[in-house]
């Protein structure tokens, strides 16, 4: 009998911890979640415990184990990496000498950092846009630098630790890796190039940090990890924890495992429906610039001397966040997977638009005045057409990232199939949602394909890690002709004039959602 070779994948999303343990044929073996708690102190701030999520990880590890031994398979003996993928973007900084955090980490959607985005639009000479040269993003509260320089202002314990060398930064994977390899103890301070895009502060080109951006924002470098590629050995669990001595071997923000997952090579797109929506264009060895509001990032680099693939990616802050809204703030529903079959007791939304624009607006729109609306409601209105509606706005916002990956791109940038069709590979919670992925294909005239295994962005970082150990080969993860027989695809059935109604009505009802933050309590 052969020997077992399992890959494990720490997925580390915005709500959920899971553990996954893959075997040779990227089948789960076995797996664990674990939800943790998000807090908001103040309207438009999110935070996260960072001792909570190390915590988490350790359960899922266990739990997971313990069922696939369980099942009769030799864990133990047989698992060769881990990878990790995190929430990208979300800000830590902790003692190098405690490994206490010195704040709790500020979630990627909180919003708390707007005066300093402001502040530093005024004061720049390229306003919003003038880091997009370097690092391909707009100054937003999006991005880790500025929830970093928001610690540095605001939080005491933070200016003294950073003032005496005992302040260390990152997003969730480095606050994770540090502690696994060491903590205090040598802890490996290091990120990934796909989380280090979305600091702000990462040339895309050289794949370092910028430092003359550092140097504009006041950042010390001394703060700040050494970057790494997105498969390769980075060190071996420490003791402490369920598993020691394994190598972390591959490491890439959610949205960039998902595209690894996905198997998208350039002129592939992929969106993830979770908390958020995130689509990515994979354009190749060249990163191109948006001029329409477009973000250019790293899509992965499997290997540090592998070549870099460049994506454009369309960020949308409210996805699946906004059935949660139904569920726990209104109580339409009492499960997220109720909203398909209340949503399929009418046949359209009565012209009832639900914009989500409950933090601001992310891509294309880059508006953090926006607040949400709904509009279009009439005596007629039920919960079944708002339920529509926000399934809806999902599709609408995808859709509107598209319209502008295309505009940026050219028709060219489109893979497309022998029937001269552009497919959008999905994945994430959502798509298990039938309706959901016929009314996306229908808002885009274009076939959506969904995997027949939909965790493709733990997936992805199990690939990275088993690449880098041998587990894989490239040829191997990106054969994704023969996984496609097993995916489900959606044609759109719209009539192509209704359609173009609806998005006219969609552009209505957003422009409704601008300079709404102001208003009174």
């Amino acid at each position: 009998m052969a020997e077992e070779v399992f890959v494990g994948s720490i997925d580390q999303g915005t709500t959920s911890t899971r553990f996954i343990i893959y075997d040779r044929s990227a089948k789960a073996i076995g797996s664990h979640q674990v939800e943790f708690t998000q807090f908001y102190p103040q309207a438009g701030w999110v935070e996260h415990d960072p001792m909570e999520i190390l915590e988490s990880v350790r359960v899922c590890i266990t739990k997971a184990v313990d069922k696939a031994t369980a099942d009769g398979h030799n864990i133990d003996g047989g698992l060769k990496a881990i990878g990790l993928t995190n929430q990208r973007e979300t800000t830590v900084i902790w003692s190098k000498s405690t490994g206490k955090p010195l704040h709790n980490a500020i979630v990627w959607m909180d919003v708390r950092t707007s005066s300093i985005c402001r502040k530093l639009e005024k004061e720049l000479s390229g306003g919003r846009t003038h880091f997009v040269e370097a690092c391909g993003l707009p100054i937003s509260t999006y991005f880790s630098a500025t929830k970093l320089l928001w610690l540095m202002a605001n939080v005491d314990s933070v200016k003294d630790a950073v003032k005496k060398g005992d302040a260390l930064f990152g997003t969730i994977d480095t606050w994770l890796i540090w502690n696994m390899t060491g903590g205090v103890e040598g802890g490996l301070h290091v990120t990934d190039v796909s989380n280090a895009a979305r600091t702000m502060l990462m040339n895309l080109k050289t794949l370092d940090w910028d430092k003359t951006t550092l140097e504009t924002l006041g950042v010390p470098v001394s703060i700040l990890p050494k970057i790494v590629s997105n498969s390769e050995k980075i060190g071996n669990i420490t003791k402490g924890w369920p598993i020691t001595g394994i190598p972390i071997s591959g490491c890439l923000g959610d949205q960039h495992a998902a595209m690894v997952g996905q198997a998208c090579r350039k002129g592939e797109a992929k969106s993830t429906y979770g908390t958020g929506a995130f689509i990515l264009l994979n354009t190749g060895e060249e990163p191109i610039k948006s001029n329409h509001g477009l973000l250019s990032t790293v899509a992965y680099k499997l290997g540090p001397n592998a070549p870099t693939n460049y994506a454009l990616e369309g960020s949308i802050a409210i996805a699946g966040a906004a059935v949660q809204w139904l569920r726990d703030s209104l109580g339409i529903i009492s499960s997220a997977s109720e909203i398909e079959e209340l949503a399929s007791k009418v046949d359209s939304t009565g012209g009832v638009y639900f914009v989500p624009a409950f933090n601001g607006l992310f891509a294309p729109w880059w508006r953090d005045d926006a607040r949400g609306v709904c509009i279009g409601i009439t005596r007629f209105t039920n919960k079944s057409h708002i339920a529509r509606a926000v399934l809806e706005s999902m599709c609408f916002q995808v859709k509107d990232v598209l319209d502008s990956m295309q505009k940026d791109a050219g028709e060219n940038r489109e893979d497309r199939n022998e029937k001269g069709e552009f497919l959008l590979r999905v994945d994430g919670g959502a798509t298990v949602n039938n309706l959901l992925m016929q009314i996306q294909a229908d808002l885009l005239g274009n076939p959506v394909v969904r995997p027949a295994d939909i965790e493709t962005t733990a997936l992805g970082a199990a690939y990275a890690a088993g690449l880098a150990v041998g587990v894989w080969s490239e040829d191997e993860i990106f054969a994704s002709g023969e996984k496609m027989k097993k995916d489900t695809t959606f044609r759109p059935i719209l009539d192509e004039e209704l359609r173009k109604k609806k998005a006219d009505s969609w552009c209505k009802a957003v422009s409704r959602t601008f300079d709404l933050a102001d208003l009174s309590l």
